[in-house]
């Protein structure tokens, strides 16, 4: 076999990619999944060519399992989708990135509530989203953040509660209950 014929067999990680990124826009779901998954077992490597993907596709269905992939990724995501996320306004691709961020769950939690210190508001609202999105295991951190220094994250953290509506708000109740029976 020669070296050529071996590199078509076995492409390089880049192309293996680029690869699984078009299956994601595959009439078959079962080829979609299995993208999503190899993507997802990439790891890093797959992390910019995924956020390029979830950048410039037209296509909500390619950014939804784009999005997913990443998710699949998990925390190793994170920072790269909240930098791309910084610097491309875009509405659709900030929904979907913060699907993705929302979907890493727990793991993502504090920093997502970290991440809420930014100065751009329309940021705030997408990561109060994805923070909304894993739902029960981010109420006490965020209910942690109500005594928070920084005004802007206690403000976002109160937010974020009251969106979750029953999941967040009587951890909130009790927070504000408990604070007028023990003042500081």
């Amino acid at each position: 076999m020669t070296q050529d014929s071996h590199n078509v067999q076995n492409p390089p990680d880049d192309q293996k990619i680029v690869t699984l990124i078009a299956q994601l826009d595959d009439p078959s779901i079962d080829k979609r999944h299995e993208a999503v998954q190899a993507l997802g077992e990439m790891g890093e490597p797959a992390i910019p060519v995924l956020i390029r993907a979830l950048a410039d596709s037209a296509d909500n269905d390619h950014r939804w399992y784009a999005a997913v992939s990443l998710s699949r990724i998990g925390v190793p995501a994170f920072y790269p989708l909240i930098a791309a996320m910084r610097v491309n306004k875009e509405k659709e691709f900030r929904r979907y990135a913060a699907a993705a961020l929302g979907n890493m769950g727990a793991p993502a939690v504090e920093l997502l509530i970290d991440a809420m210190g930014s100065d751009d508001a329309d940021l705030r609202g997408y990561i109060s989203q994805a923070l909304c999105r894993i739902g029960k295991p981010a109420v006490e951190p965020l209910t942690r953040r109500l005594d928070d220094a920084d005004a802007l994250l206690r403000t976002c953290a109160s937010l974020t509660l009251w969106q979750m509506g029953e999941t967040g708000i009587p951890s909130m109740v009790e927070k504000i209950q408990q604070d007028e029976k023990d003042p500081k």
